[in-house]
């Protein structure tokens, strides 16, 4: 798959190309629809990889980059739940090592899912705003119980 953009500055997924106009799909809404060649361009900016993937809300992509496994998802999960948390409440509540710990605190911070916070005069964490929108969209799908 190619990128293509048309005259009008609007990017698609190059589907099928004939002589006179290529089939197209809209990343974001999935319309496809066939447009002139003569209006079409194509864009070297990003893969049509990249293009599909971005028809995701970024913070679902950044959930999805900063998990690696069911722990860490469930670590999110429960400082989300739970609010601002300590470190230390963190270390005693968890069963973590501690440099297993503070390597995903590290981890999280730096994907931009988790933040540092004051809980009561120590330093804590909190998700981020995005993580947060994130794990909505995660918590509701469909379940294949």
């Amino acid at each position: 798959m190619k990128t293509v953009r048309d005259d009008d500055g609007r990017q698609y997924l190059l589907l099928k190309r004939s002589s006179n106009a290529s089939l197209v799909r809209d990343p974001s809404t999935g319309n496809e629809c066939y447009i002139s060649n003569d209006r079409l361009e194509s864009v070297d900016e990003c893969s049509a990889l990249e293009m599909a993937a971005a028809s995701i809300d970024e913070s679902l992509r950044t959930l999805v980059r900063g998990v690696h496994d069911d722990r860490t998802l469930g670590f999110l999960l429960e400082l989300d739940d739970r609010g601002p948390t300590s470190v230390r409440v963190l270390a005693d509540r968890y069963d973590f090592c501690e440099s297993d710990l503070h390597g995903r605190l590290a981890e999280l911070t730096a994907a931009g899912l988790i933040e540092e916070a004051d809980v009561a005069g120590e330093r804590g964490y909190r998700v981020t705003d995005d993580c947060r929108t994130a794990l909505e969209v995660v918590r509701n799908a469909p379940r294949d119980d």
